[in-house]
Order: structure tokens, then C-alpha cells, then sequence
């Protein structure tokens, strides 16, 4: 039989069977074309029990997968409680997974996110289900105790208001949308609009919020990089704004942060207006950002829905008109939420907060309800935090009292508080608890590891690196200052001038600008252009990081840069001056008998005389440039010998010094923190 007619008996190639025929333990040869039938019949039955035999082997094998999948299936999937919106690396450290890990169940999911993306707790859920877990949603409880009073405590508040004695107060407005659509030129006309119809004037000072007059009617504009402040605030659990503006620059429409933005609004339940920027442009499509805001839950008016849309120009001043009388019919719809208690004592939230070089702690307070008087205490959490000593609106003018709706900023406190308190007046400061602070307020304070301002008696002074931290969210900066507080030397610490949430703005530019040495950080954060170019200016440095511990090891780095060396002294012996060989300036060769211990070349000394008859007192020091006994130079000598010394110093020696010997060593300090 030819090989070939065996080969298509089996379907395989002629090669293919020559080749394997010795495992089979046939030899026939890997040129062999004929083979007798006998030897063929073998092959053939040899051959088909192989094939079935593997054939049952891959069965049983599929079948113990299948039984091994069955089981894991069976395994009771572990409970993770996830909140409603989660930083994909925050979902990684609940996992106990990392990041990358989580980053590539996403890509199979289709879903294209980096470590700092947010997601929903659907998407979440189906990410922790495929990686093994079951996610439920966060219950509020779960808040922390403090967060959790302090919603409670500003409700109590405003719910306690007398009905009686409560009128309209100015709507809160913030301005919130996409990077570079055009939320700062917007705040920016408006404030010029106003002061262009002569109803306000003098020098701007930044506050983190601003007033403007319209018809006789206030308006107040919460002024903050991004939406920074608001996402703390809303966090803490305080309703601030009254009001949004969402803008979308109508050539670009929406963009990640304005999905992130729309879900906040939704979140916090609040009334808002779609400003359509940029609407000069040529390649503006408001048509086209109409229908994708509407595809994210927002439908405008002009889609059947009840978000009214402005078209403007920010930088042309286009349309602010129209935003300033559409917030105020906003706020007319929403009259009986946007009312407060002014005879009462008064309570609002810190929006802006910073150690000025020579106010000391300073926060912008936003009254919600009540009035501020000058040398009112203030409270927060229950803690003794300071008196009003001074108010300034938001063009200065020194206040005496503020009402519902109006930010001021505020001198008087003893420690600077965090964005997002509650400040309320109490009934008697007395009652008051200096208590100490829980781990969350400690967060919360802006001094991390303090180095001391005074020296006092017996004290070191530190030299001190200042800081200004600005992280994405809150658990970042708790984590960061968490590991500042780990840093402790007795020469060297860390001043944190200013930190909070969001990017890095002038403000906090001008707060590293009145330290040094002093660098701002950003963890996962950026400078806006503005303060990128005050940072040039001002020759402040800006350091950017995406890794806790990078930040800390940079920080650790130039807290030991700034660290002086230490000098070790260890005693040698001693020697007397026996006689005088040759003097030139500032350098002399004695005879010395060595007394006790022993003397190097290279060692140092302290030249101790005595004057008058009276005790021993050090004259001088100097260094030993060579050594020689008889005529040969030595590197040592040991007690009871005499040598000569080349000696290299100011003091001019004389018989009878007693030299005290010792080699110097300088040690490199380190800062060190534990992890």
C-alpha cells in the first residue's frame, strides 16, 4: 500500500504521518512511499486508538474545567459597599486590587478610563462583580461621625429659622463647567458689567466670592477655581449655592468634566442655567450641544424640557444681560428656598480659607443665616476657633456687620479652619469645648507638622519648609497630611501655609510668594494658566505628582537639603608647648611633649592658656598640618613622646599652651519618616 492511500485513510498528510509513525513505534523510514498491508492494518488500528484516547483526555479535561468554573461560581462572591460615584483608583483600594487590574477589566468592558476617571455605582458594580466581588451602595450612615453633625447641625439651623422674621436674602450662584470653556471669563464679565454700571468700585480683593448689583437686586457669585470649593462643601453636607451656571463653550460642547459637573448639580438637587460660551465663534453648533447635553439628563427649554439656556460671548461681553435676568427669574422661581433670619445669631460655611504672612489665619465666611457683627465669637464643630476682630466685603470696605448672602472675608481666627465648616455665633462663647481635635479635623488644619515661630528658652529653632498642598479629593490630602505628621526633627519641619481641593490658583501662588524656601504642591492637579505665569514671575516653584510618595520623598529630600551638618568631635589627647621653632603668619612649628592619649596629623586643636595666674581658658583653635619626631615625618604620636608640630591657626602659641587634640568628623543629617 502506498503511503499516501494510509495517509488519507487517517486525514492526515503523507509528512505528517511519516513524522509521527515513531511514536506509534513503527520504523519505516521518513523517505519510506510503499508499505506491505499487514504493516499498514497495524498502523491504521494503532493510530485510530491514539486519536480516540486523546479525544476522551480532552473530554475529561473540559469537563474538569467546567467543574472547577462551576465551583468558583458557587464560591459566595465577598460584599463590598461602594458609594455613588467612585475614583477608579478608590475602587482599585477597595478591591484590594491594583489599579491597572481594574483599569483592564474596564477596557474588556469597553469602558476607556484613567486611575483619576470617576464612575457611577452601576459601572462600579459591574466591574467588582466581574473581578469576584458584590457591590451594594454605600449606605449615608457609613458617613463619617463629623461630616454627618455638621449636615445636621447647619439643617437644624436653617430649619429653626422664625417664619415670621424670615425675608429674601441674595441667591448664591456658581459658576461651574468643562477646563478652558470659559468659566473665568464669564465670573470676569459679569464682575466688569457691574462695575461698568457704577454700582460697585474699588480694588478687588480675592475672596472666593464677589456681589453684584442688578436692578437694585444682590447677586452673589461664589469664586473658586473649577468647582473645587463646592465639591468639598457639598461633601461636608452643606447646601451653599442656590444656583448654578453650566458653562459649555458651544464649539466644543461636552466634555468629561462637564459630565462630572452635571452629576454634582443633580446630586445636590440644584436649580441651573446652561451658559452657551464662545457663541462668536464660527465653528460654534449650540444645535449639536443641545442634543449631547440631553443625551447626559439635561433638556433645555429649547428641547421641551426646563433648563433655560443663555447664549453668550464672554469675551465679546455677549449676553451677560441676559444671564444676570434669567438668574434673577431663576431665583424668583425658587423665592421660598432662597430666604433667611436675619435678627438671629449667625451661621455659614468657610468657601475660602488661607494663613496670610500678616493677618494670620483668614477665611471668607458665606453668612446663610443671621447677621455677623464685629467681635462675635465663632465656633465650629463645637471648638472655640476666634472673635471677629475684622470683615472686608469683596472690595475691601471694612464691614461691621454682614447678612444673609454676603460673603466676607473675616480676621480673628486662631487656627485657620477647613473649606467646607460650618461657623456659627454661639449664644455664650463660655460653653464652648477647647477639645482636642479627632483625626478628621487634624486633617482639616493647615499647619501639618509646625515648625516652632519662637525660640524660647532652650529651644532649637527649626528651619521650616513651607508648603502649600492642593489635592483632587479629600482622601488624598488626609492620606498626605497624615504622612506629614510622621516627619519629626528636632532642626528641620514642614509648614503647610495653605492647602484645600482643586487646582492650584494665584491665590495659592501668592501664599508660597510670602514664604521661603517654599514650593506648591499638586497632587493630581494642575496650575491654572494665570497662576502658572505669577509662578514664573514670582520665581515660585510648582511641583506636580501623581504618587503620595513621591510628594513625601520630594518634601523629605528638602527638608535634609535644608538640614546642617553635624559636627562630631572626638577627643584625641593633649600636648604641651615646650619650645617655639619658627613663626609666620598664621602658621607655627613648636616642639610639644605629648601628655596624654595620643595626636594625628590632620587632627584640630583648641589652644588653652593660662593668663595671669588665673584658670585655664581657650585662646584659640587651629590645625595640625604635620607631625615630625627627629627628622622624620610621623602620622602619629603616642603619649610621653616629643615631636614637633606644624600648626596652622590665628593664635600665636606660646610655651607652656596645653593643646587639646581631636579629630572632627562632619556627618550628614537625614530626615527620616516612618511608613
Amino acid at each position: 500500500m502506498n503511503v499516501s492511500d494510509l495517509a488519507r485513510r487517517l486525514k492526515v498528510t503523507p509528512q505528517e504521518l511519516l513524522d509521527k509513525l515513531p511514536e506509534l513505534g513503527f520504523d519505516i523510514g521518513a523517505r519510506a512511499i510503499k508499505i506491505d498491508n499487514v504493516m499498514a492494518e497495524k498502523i491504521f488500528r494503532k493510530w485510530t486508538e491514539r486519536a480516540r484516547r486523546e479525544r476522551l483526555r480532552g473530554q475529561l479535561l473540559a469537563n474538569s474545567q467546567q467543574a472547577n468554573r462551576a465551583a468558583q461560581e458557587a464560591v459566595v462572591k465577598k460584599e463590598i459597599f461602594l458609594p455613588e460615584i467612585i475614583i477608579v483608583r478608590e475602587l482599585a483600594g477597595k478591591l484590594n486590587l491594583p489599579v491597572t487590574r481594574v483599569i483592564q477589566e474596564l477596557m474588556r468592558a469597553g469602558i476607556l478610563a484613567s486611575q483619576n476617571e470617576r464612575l457611577d455605582f452601576e459601572t462600579a458594580a459591574i466591574i467588582a462583580d466581574e473581578l469576584g466581588f458584590e457591590a451594594k451602595r454605600e449606605d449615608k450612615t457609613g458617613e463619617s461621625t463629623q461630616s454627618v453633625q455638621a449636615q445636621d447641625r447647619l439643617k437644624e439651623i436653617l430649619d429653626n429659622q422664625i417664619t415670621a422674621q424670615v425675608v429674601s436674602r441674595p441667591p448664591v450662584v456658581v459658576v461651574m463647567g468643562h477646563v478652558d470653556h470659559g468659566k473665568t471669563r464669564t465670573l470676569d464679565a459679569i464682575r466688569k458689567t457691574n462695575v461698568m454700571e457704577g454700582e460697585a468700585g474699588g480694588i478687588t480683593q480675592h475672596i472666593g466670592a464677589y456681589q453684584v448689583t442688578r436692578k437694585g437686586r444682590m447677586m452673589t457669585f461664589i469664586d473658586t477655581p473649577g468647582h473645587e470649593a463646592f465639591t468639598v462643601m457639598r461633601s461636608r453636607g452643606a447646601k451653599v449655592a442656590d444656583i448654578a451656571i453650566l458653562v459649555v463653550a458651544a464649539d466644543d460642547g461636552v466634555q468629561p468634566q462637564t459630565k462630572e459637573v452635571i452629576d454634582i448639580i443633580h446630586a445636590a438637587h440644584l436649580p441651573f442655567i446652561v451658559a452657551l460660551n464662545k457663541i462668536d465663534k464660527p465653528e460654534a453648533d449650540p444645535d449639536r450641544v443641545l442634543a449631547q447635553l440631553a443625551d447626559y439628563g439635561v433638556t433645555t427649554e429649547a428641547w421641551g424640557g426646563n433648563v433655560p439656556v443663555v447664549k453668550i460671548s464672554a469675551k465679546q461681553g455677549m449676553g451677560i444681560d441676559d444671564l444676570l435676568e434669567m438668574i434673577l427669574l431663576l431665583a424668583d422661581l425658587n423665592a421660598d428656598q432662597i430666604k433667611a433670619d436675619p435678627s438671629r445669631l449667625a451661621a455659614g460655611t468657610i468657601i475660602e480659607s488661607h494663613v496670610d504672612k500678616a493677618e494670620g489665619p483668614v477665611a471668607t465666611v458665606l453668612v446663610q443665616t443671621g447677621t455677623l457683627h464685629r467681635n462675635d465669637w465663632m465656633g465650629i464643630s463645637g471648638s472655640l476657633y476666634g472673635r471677629v476682630r475684622a470683615m472686608r466685603d469683596w472690595n475691601g470696605k471694612m464691614l461691621e456687620e454682614a447678612g444673609p448672602g454676603v460673603p466676607v472675608k473675616v480676621l480673628g481666627f486662631k487656627v485657620a479652619p477647613a473649606v467646607g465648616d460650618i461657623v456659627e455665633v454661639p449664644k455664650d462663647f463660655h460653653e464652648l469645648e477647647r477639645k482636642a481635635k479627632t483625626s478628621q479635623q487634624i486633617a482639616n488644619q493647615f499647619t501639618a507638622v509646625k515648625a516652632p515661630k519662637a525660640e524660647g528658652e532652650g529651644e532649637k529653632k527649626k528651619l521650616a519648609l513651607n508648603i502649600v498642598l492642593k489635592a483632587d479629593v479629600l482622601g488624598s490630602l488626609e492620606a498626605i497630611l497624615g504622612m506629614l505628621e510622621k516627619i519629626d526633627h528636632e532642626y528641620v519641619g514642614v509648614e503647610v501655609l495653605k492647602k484645600g481641593l482643586g487646582n492650584i490658583t494665584e491665590s495659592d501662588i501668592e501664599s508660597a510668594a510670602a514664604a521661603t524656601p517654599s514650593v506648591v504642591y499638586g497632587f493630581n492637579t494642575v496650575a491654572t494658566p494665570a497662576a502658572s505665569v505669577m509662578a514664573r514671575e514670582g520665581k515660585v516653584e510648582i511641583k506636580q505628582v501623581k504618587i503620595i510618595y513621591e510628594l513625601i520623598d520630594d518634601i523629605v529630600a528638602r527638608l535634609n537639603k535644608l538640614l546642617p551638618p553635624e559636627v562630631v568631635r572626638t577627643p584625641l589627647g593633649s600636648g604641651e608647648v615646650v619650645a617655639i621653632f619658627r613663626t609666620e603668619k598664621d602658621r607655627m612649628v613648636v616642639g610639644t611633649k605629648i601628655r596624654q592619649g595620643m595626636v594625628k596629623d590632620g587632627a584640630k586643636l583648641i589652644v588653652w592658656r593660662k593668663e595671669n595666674g588665673g584658670d585655664e581658658q581657650p585662646v584659640g583653635e587651629g590645625v595640625i598640618e604635620s607631625l615630625q619626631v627627629g627628622k622624620e615625618k610621623v602620622k602619629e604620636v603616642q603619649q610621653g613622646q616629643e615631636c614637633g608640630i606644624s600648626y596652622r591657626g590665628k593664635e600665636k602659641l606660646q610655651a607652656g599652651d596645653r593643646l587639646e587634640i581631636f579629630h572632627e568628623e562632619t556627618k550628614i543629617r537625614k530626615v527620616e519618616i516612618q511608613r
